[in-house]
């Protein structure tokens, strides 16, 4: 039993005082927001809504010569919170806390995907928050679902053979991208760094396609080894996500293709004539004792497009339904952690 002292008491008061919230949003904006009307508008909204601390943004294109940066900056500080970042293409960072340093990890070309580093200061803590958009062609996760991996048109009959699908899987450069991140992260972890990295994969998670799901979202009986995720475990990564919710059954965290009533329905299916939910927007950290998961929730409609219909999901997932109008084709996910 433990004899509850006076300085034992104020001694838990001043850890608890000690910890800092820290929420981490991944946020495919889809083109800017450019596809939704408001959408732009509707970003800055959700940022607010969800209290948001840091950011990592999949789809930044800087239309026009604009740096979206700066708009999305300016728009959060006429909502009364001020956020820094620096100029990227594809993906980027925002952050409420200063960015000590911005480095280019893996450059966007030829709209293969990118993946960015900025390091901010947090109550003394150096953190180094990755940002991917992972290559979106080669998505084999469409060939269970009887559709072309890059094409999206339609095949003659599902691809169900697990090495023909991650051979087509491989033929991407998500691979060689999260590669590229895991040799930095080691140099930052060597640093003293915490590492998170938030990320629209255009890849599902080996914990998703398993024995229990393989008869259901037209998994068509695979049972996929998925290539970014499986790395990201070896290297020691967590999935925070499947961390809180294993199970992929109740909880399958679908984040695309969103149930977006703003838009015609067919701007949003890909694959029209399947169920191809996936969870493919992530957020991993490396496992550190300065660093506590404590939230997750999927933040967006309710509801998913299932065989080119919208329909609302009946599962047991945490939802953040958006105050208005939703910007994206994704859904977004919002991380909380405990920072000592």
């Amino acid at each position: 039993m433990i004899k509850w002292t006076l300085p034992l008491l104020l001694l838990l008061c001043l850890q608890a005082q000690a910890a800092t919230t820290l929420k981490v949003l991944q946020f495919n904006i889809w083109q800017e927001g450019t596809v939704v009307p408001g959408g732009f508008e509707a970003i800055a909204d959700e940022i607010i809504h969800t209290g948001a601390d840091i950011i990592t943004f999949s789809e930044v294109r800087n239309y026009q010569q604009t740096r979206f940066c700066d708009r999305i900056r300016e728009a959060l500080v006429k909502q009364g919170r001020t956020f820094y970042s620096e100029y990227s293409y594809d993906s980027g960072i925002l952050s409420a806390y200063p960015i000590t340093r911005f480095e280019t990890i893996s450059p966007e070309k030829d709209d293969h995907g990118s993946v960015y580093k900025a390091v901010v200061r947090v109550k003394g803590t150096n953190i180094a928050v990755y940002t991917a958009h992972l290559d979106y062609l080669h998505a084999a996760n469409y060939l269970p679902r009887g559709y072309h991996s890059s094409s999206w048109k339609k095949l003659p009959a599902p691809v169900t053979h697990v090495d023909s699908i991650l051979a087509d899987n491989r033929a991407s450069q998500r691979d060689e991208e999260i590669e590229l991140f895991m040799a930095d992260a080691r140099r930052e972890t060597a640093k003293g760094s915490i590492v998170i990295l938030g990320g629209d994969f255009n890849e599902p998670s080996h914990r998703d396609w398993t024995a229990a799901t393989k008869d259901l979202f037209d998994h068509h009986g695979t049972i996929v080894p998925w290539n970014v995720t499986m790395a990201l475990e070896k290297e020691g990564f967590t999935d925070a996500y499947r961390q809180l919710y294993p199970n992929p059954v109740t909880h399958p965290g679908f984040t695309f293709p969103g149930g977006n009533t703003a838009v015609p329905v067919s701007k949003l299916a890909w694959s029209p004539d399947a169920d191809d939910r996936d969870r493919i927007d992530f957020v991993f950290f490396r496992p550190d004792k300065r660093l506590r998961l404590k939230d997750a929730a999927i933040v967006g409609p309710r509801a998913s497009v299932v065989y080119g219909a919208i329909r609302d999901e009946q599962t047991k997932d945490k939802f953040i339904v958006p105050q208005g109008v939703w910007p994206t084709d994704h859904k977004a996910l919002l991380v909380t952690f405990d920072l000592k």
